[in-house]
């Protein structure tokens, strides 16, 4: 059950319409990395966990996000709001309402013309939001490392929208909205490791000794070594001989058909078999102006 206060988390104090600045804001508000993924990403998994103690953290961040949410849309309303009246008022004359909508790199459009100033769940170029953005698996300690890092993003985009503003108020709650994904982050990696062991995800074990091998199939000019492939943490393998076939086979591939299925595959293969010797007059040919001389050998 939930209960609305209309008193906003954070206050909102926007000094100027910024129609452009608020188009930007959308990618918080309907994006991948915006508050209402994020809300619908932990309230599902907080409808699939059996741990009391995740299953509280879940639904209490979940409801946070949804503040978040609430937060952002009011900014980008009030952003709106001074060009909202005068479209909606027409207090312009055309070319110059057309001009302030679009000038000087301005996509305020998506949200002007087509929303009339409101805040449509779109990211900032104008796609439509998608449940696709919620990434949950049903495995925790699978599903808490993408937490940290859908954090993490929203963190990355809320300093990006905090560098193109300089009105204070709205640096403030951006500010406080950054911040808040840093505490989240927090919390999602304290419960992760509230769980022992939590590597690697899921129940099955690696098989061995394949979780100890690191492939170098990227070699030359470049090369670096560090703990992500050092010979302290893995055995590494760089030779042909020793990235293909590791399985101790040879490489190739096998499959057991049926009498009848066979005797199809071998009918397919004939019919659509190529003639290496053939070397016909094609429309790549004609279209090029036909056939170039061969040279004469010397």
């Amino acid at each position: 059950m939930f209960f609305h206060s209309k008193r906003l988390q954070y206050t909102v104090r926007v000094g100027e319409s910024n129609p452009g600045l608020a188009n930007l804001m959308l990618e918080q508000f309907g994006g991948p990395q915006g508050e209402l993924a994020a809300a619908c990403r932990y309230f599902t998994q907080y409808l699939g966990e059996d741990d009391p103690g995740r299953k509280d953290m879940l639904i209490d961040i979940a409801t946070e996000e949804l503040s978040h949410l609430e937060i952002i849309g009011t900014i980008v309303g009030m952003l709106n709001k001074g060009a909202k009246g005068r479209l909606a008022e027409a207090a312009e004359e055309e070319a110059e309402l057309y001009r302030s909508i679009t000038g000087a790199g301005n996509d305020s459009h998506i949200t002007q013309v087509l929303y009339g100033g409101g805040p449509p769940l779109t990211n900032s170029a104008g796609v439509p939001w998608t449940s696709a953005y919620v990434d949950t698996i049903g495995e925790p300690t699978a599903d808490l490392r993408s937490n940290i890092a859908a954090e993490s993003r929203a963190k990355i985009v809320y300093e990006r929208l905090i560098a193109l503003t300089d009105d204070p108020g709205v640096k403030e709650a951006l500010g406080f909205l950054m911040t808040r994904e840093v505490a989240h982050q927090k919390s999602f990696e304290k419960a992760l490791y509230a769980i022992q062991p939590n590597f690697p995800p899921g129940k099955m074990p690696p098989v061995e000794p394949f979780s100890r091998i690191y492939y170098n199939l990227s070699q030359g000019p470049g090369d670096m070594q560090g703990p992500w492939n050092s010979e302290a943490h893995f055995t590494v393998k760089d030779q042909v001989e020793e990235v293909s076939a590791v399985d101790g086979g040879d490489g190739g591939f096998t499959v057991k058909l049926s009498a009848e299925e066979d005797q199809l595959v071998q009918q397919m293969a004939r019919r659509t078999a190529s003639d290496p010797q053939a070397d016909p007059l094609t429309g790549a040919d004609l279209g090029g102006g036909g056939l170039p001389p061969v040279p004469e050998k010397p």
